[in-house]
């Protein structure tokens, strides 16, 4: 996997990704650092990142169980530590799984497994971060 970063030097602090895949990721900085808040921070990126990983699990061990899986959101809060580099020290999901006749134990294993075995962007975060998890079921008709 690769990806470059430029700096984009007449914008203030906003940096330009392009990933191995050939997309772009824009990010800025806050306007008391520098920034013009044109863009997510970089640390908002990296947990919607994480976000988008244990979501892409979820739904994918749904699906592979027959379940009928219509939508996933995960909400997210996380808490840093005070002093730099100001990891991530506890990071809260919670998961709106929707669907027709989801059965919530199928739900939980599938956030289980993200957790446990398959995502790797929590697990790296897991390094200095409580992660908790919950959910909730939404039908669909």
């Amino acid at each position: 996997m690769e990806c470059t970063v430029q700096w984009l030097a007449d914008s203030g602090m906003a940096f330009v990704a392009e990933t191995g895949s050939g997309h772009l990721l824009a990010m800025d900085g806050a306007p008391d650092g520098g920034g013009r808040n044109l863009a997510p921070r970089p640390m908002e990126t990296l947990l919607a990142g994480a976000g988008g990983c244990t979501a892409y699990d979820v739904v994918l061990i749904l699906k592979r169980g027959r379940h009928d899986v219509r939508g996933c959101q995960v909400k997210m809060s996380a808490e840093r530590a005070a002093a730099d580099p100001k990891v991530f020290t506890r990071i809260a999901l919670h998961f709106v799984v929707r669907g027709k006749g989801l059965p919530a134990a199928a739900v939980e294993r599938a956030i289980a497994l993200s957790h446990e075995k398959y995502c790797s962007a929590t697990a790296m975060l897991a390094k200095t971060a409580e992660i908790v998890t919950s959910f909730e079921i939404v039908e669909t008709a």
